[in-house]
C-alpha cells in the first residue's frame, strides 16, 4: 500500500474520530481536512479548495436563500398552519396530516427549516386538540427526511448528482427521487403511528395526560414563577431613587429578575413592562415604586436588605383593599406580559456559553427566567448556566418583543406561545411573492431552462430583491455557513481518495468480499456501512465519504453505479435511531421530552425497515 493512501486513510479515521467526539465543530473539522491534505502533499492548493467552487456548495448556498426567505415571510408556516386545521381534534388527522405537510415541505426545502417552523405550530395544535404533542414531535421530525422528492431535498442528495457528473454519467433529474421518497414517507406514515404509542405509554401517558392542554398558566405553573415572584417596594432612602435599571445592573449583582413596575401617579396607577426599550439609559426609579422581582428567597432577601426596599404582602393588592391568590402569578397579567419556552439549535452561537452572557434582555427586551433540560428544571443561578444544545429557555416580556424573537435568527425556535402568537408572521404581505419565486425555481429545475445551481442562484438573488427578507445581512444569515463548509472542507477528501486511490482500493475491498454473493449483497453492505456511520457523522461528511467508494465499488462490479449511489443518498437521510445524527432529531428532543431510549424505540425499527424496502426496491427502481 503506497504511502499516500495510508496518509489519506488516517486522515479519514482522524477525521471519522473527531466528528464522533463532538467537540470540535464539524466544519472545523472539514477544513482541518484541507490544510493536512495540502500540507501533507497529497492535493495541491487549487485542488484542497476545489471544493468551495463546486458548485453543489453554490447551490446549498442559494437554497439556503430561497429557503429562507420561504420562512421570513411566512409561506411555509401559513401553508401548513392552513392545511393542519382540517385535522380539528382528530388525533389521528393531526398526526396524517402531520406528516404529510412536513414530509412534502422537507421535500422542497430545508428538512431543518421546515421542522423549526411546524414545531410550535404542531405543539399548539396538539394543545387546542388536548392531545400530547410528544406522539408528533418526533414521527414531524423524521417526516422532514423522509420526503425525499427532489434533487434539493438533502445534501447527499445533490452529493451523489455530483458524484454521477464527475464519473461521466448522466445527471439526476430534478423528480428522480419522486419514486424513493414516496415509498419512505408511505413507510414512515404506516410504521410510524404505532410506534408513537410507544412514546405515550405507561407511566408517561398518566402524567402527560394532566399536561395535554398546556397553556401559560401551565408553563407559570411549570417553572415555579408564582412560587418565586416577589413584590418590592422602594423606600424613602434607597439608592435605586433615580438610578435606570441599566446602571443597577441587578441580574449580575443580585441574581434576580425584574419583572415589572408598578407606579402610582395621582390616583390612577399604570403598569408597564421593565425592559431596556421601556426603562432605557434615561428612564429612572422612583420612590414607592413596587418592584415586581423574581428569585430565589436567599436572593430577594439580600436584595431587599442592601438596598433599603421592603416586602410587599404577596396577597395585598397595591390599593390595599383587595387580595390576589398565586394563581394570578402575583397580578401580573400575562395578555400583556408573556412567558414562551425557547429551544436552542445545535449550531447555536450560544451553545457553551453562560446565560448571562447571552444578552437576551439587551438585544431582545426579554429575560431569561429559567431553563429545562433533559427533564430537570434550572430556576437558581440561572445567570452562570452553561447552555447546552436542546435546552429550553423560559423568557418574559411583551409579546411583541417574543414575537419578534422568533424571526430575529435562526439559532433558536420559540414554542410555549398560544397558537394566534405561533401564526403571526412580520412580512407576511411578501408570501405570495416568496410563493411565486418559488415555484419559478422548481419550473426551471423540471424543465432544464437553465442549468440547476443558476436556477438556485437566480431565485436566491430574486428573494433578496424582492424584499423577501428586511435586508440582505438577513439573508446572509440564513444561510448555514457549518453546512457549506463541511461539505466544502469534505469535498477535499474525496478528491484525494479518487487521486491517491484510496476509493478504489475500500471500493476492491468491499466487491471482493462481496461480489461472490451477487450486486444485491454488495448494495446492502454500503447501504449499511452508510446506515451506521452516518448515526455517528453527519450526513452530508457521510455522503461526501460513501459517494466515490460506492461509485467505484459499483464499476468494479460492471454494475450501474445509479443504485449504489441512492443507497448512500438514501442511507445518509434516513437516520432515525439517534437524537444527534440530524438538527430535526435534535431539535424536537427537548420540545418533546424524550429520552435517547425512545429514539432508539421508536427510530431504530424504522430505520431498520426502511432500510430493508430499499436494498429491495433500488435495483428495480434503477437497474444495475
Amino acid at each position: 500500500m503506497e504511502l499516500s493512501v495510508i496518509l489519506v486513510l488516517s486522515i479519514i479515521l482522524l477525521a471519522v474520530f473527531f466528528f464522533i467526539w463532538g467537540k470540535v465543530r464539524s466544519d472545523i473539522v472539514a477544513l482541518s481536512v484541507v490544510i493536512l491534505l495540502v500540507v501533507t502533499g497529497i492535493l495541491s492548493p487549487s485542488e484542497g479548495l476545489s471544493g468551495f467552487s463546486n458548485s453543489v456548495v453554490i447551490m446549498m448556498a442559494s437554497l439556503f436563500i430561497v429557503g429562507g426567505g420561504i420562512f421570513q415571510t411566512g409561506l411555509a408556516k401559513m401553508i401548513s398552519a392552513r392545511i393542519l386545521r382540517v385535522a380539528g381534534k382528530s388525533e389521528f388527522k393531526l398526526y396524517f396530516l402531520v406528516m404529510l405537510v412536513t414530509g412534502f415541505i422537507g421535500g422542497l426545502i430545508s428538512n431543518t427549516g421546515t421542522v423549526a417552523v411546524m414545531l410550535p405550530i404542531v405543539m399548539s395544535l396538539a394543545a387546542e386538540a388536548q392531545t400530547s404533542s410528544r406522539r408528533f414531535l418526533m414521527p414531524m421530525a423524521f417526516a422532514s427526511s423522509l420526503g425525499l422528492f427532489t434533487l434539493i431535498s438533502t445534501p447527499p442528495n445533490l452529493i451523489i448528482n455530483d458524484a454521477l457528473i464527475s464519473g461521466g454519467f448522466t445527471e439526476l433529474s430534478f423528480f428522480s427521487f419522486l419514486p424513493v421518497g414516496l415509498i419512505t414517507l408511505g413507510l414512515g406514515i404506516l410504521l410510524l403511528w404505532p410506534l408513537s404509542k410507544l412514546l405515550i405509554s405507561g407511566k408517561e401517558n398518566e402524567e402527560l395526560s394532566e399536561q395535554k392542554s398546556k397553556s401559560l398558566n401551565q408553563i407559570v405553573s411549570e417553572y415555579q414563577i408564582a412560587d418565586n415572584l416577589y413584590r418590592v417596594n422602594i423606600g424613602k432612602e434607597s439608592p435605586f431613587i433615580g438610578k435606570s435599571l441599566q446602571e443597577l445592573n441587578i441580574t449580575s449583582k443580585y441574581n434576580v429578575s425584574i419583572l415589572e413596575i408598578r407606579r402610582i401617579e395621582g390616583r390612577k396607577r399604570f403598569h408597564k413592562s421593565v425592559d431596556m426599550k421601556v426603562a432605557g439609559p434615561s428612564s429612572t426609579l422612583q420612590e414607592d415604586d413596587l418592584l415586581y422581582v423574581f428569585g430565589h428567597i436567599k436572593d430577594i432577601d439580600v436584595f431587599v436588605k442592601e438596598n433599603n426596599l421592603m416586602m410587599a404582602d404577596i396577597h395585598e393588592s397595591e390599593d390595599g383593599k383587595s387580595t390576589l391568590s398565586v394563581s394570578q402569578t402575583g397580578g401580573m397579567k400575562f395578555s400583556k406580559i408573556g412567558v414562551a419556552e425557547v429551544v436552542l439549535m445545535s449550531d447555536s452561537k450560544l451553545i457553551n456559553k453562560q446565560v448571562k452572557e447571552s444578552n437576551f434582555r439587551q438585544l431582545y427586551n426579554v429575560n431569561i427566567l429559567g431553563l429545562r433540560r433533559k427533564g430537570d428544571y434550572i430556576l437558581q443561578n440561572i445567570k452562570d448556566v452553561k447552555l447546552q444544545p436542546g435546552d429550553l429557555l423560559l423568557v418574559q416580556g411583551k409579546w411583541k418583543d417574543i414575537e419578534q424573537l422568533t424571526f430575529e435568527t435562526s439559532e433558536w425556535v420559540v414554542v410555549g406561545q398560544p397558537m394566534e402568537n405561533a401564526l403571526k408572521v412580520p412580512r407576511d404581505h411578501k408570501a405570495p411573492t416568496a410563493a411565486l419565486i418559488m415555484i419559478l425555481m422548481i419550473l426551471a429545475m423540471v424543465f432544464n431552462i437553465v442549468p440547476t445551481v443558476i436556477s438556485a442562484m437566480i431565485a436566491a438573488i430574486l428573494m433578496i430583491l424582492s424584499g423577501c427578507f428586511r435586508n440582505v445581512e438577513a439573508a446572509y444569515k440564513s444561510i448555514n455557513w457549518q453546512s457549506i463548509f463541511l461539505f466544502a472542507g469534505m469535498f477535499s477528501l474525496g478528491v484525494a481518495m479518487e487521486k491517491t486511490g484510496a476509493s478504489d482500493l475500500i471500493a476492491k475491498g468491499i466487491a471482493g468480499s462481496l461480489s461472490q454473493h451477487g450486486p444485491g449483497i454488495v448494495l446492502a453492505g454500503i447501504y449499511i456501512a452508510t446506515s451506521i456511520l452516518t448515526l455517528f457523522i453527519s450526513n452530508t461528511a457521510t455522503a461526501v465519504l460513501f459517494a466515490p467508494i460506492a461509485f467505484q465499488t459499483a464499476l468494479s462490479i460492471g454494475a450501474s453505479p445509479y443504485p449504489f449511489l441512492f443507497a448512500v443518498a438514501v442511507a445518509a437521510s434516513m437516520c432515525f435511531a439517534s437524537p444527534f445524527s440530524t438538527p430535526p432529531n435534535a431539535l424536537v428532543m427537548s420540545a418533546g421530552r424524550y429520552k435517547f431510549s425512545d429514539y432508539m424505540k421508536v427510530g431504530l425499527p424504522l430505520q431498520v425497515i426502511v432500510g430493508v424496502v430499499m436494498v429491495i426496491l433500488l435495483p428495480i427502481l434503477f437497474p444495475y
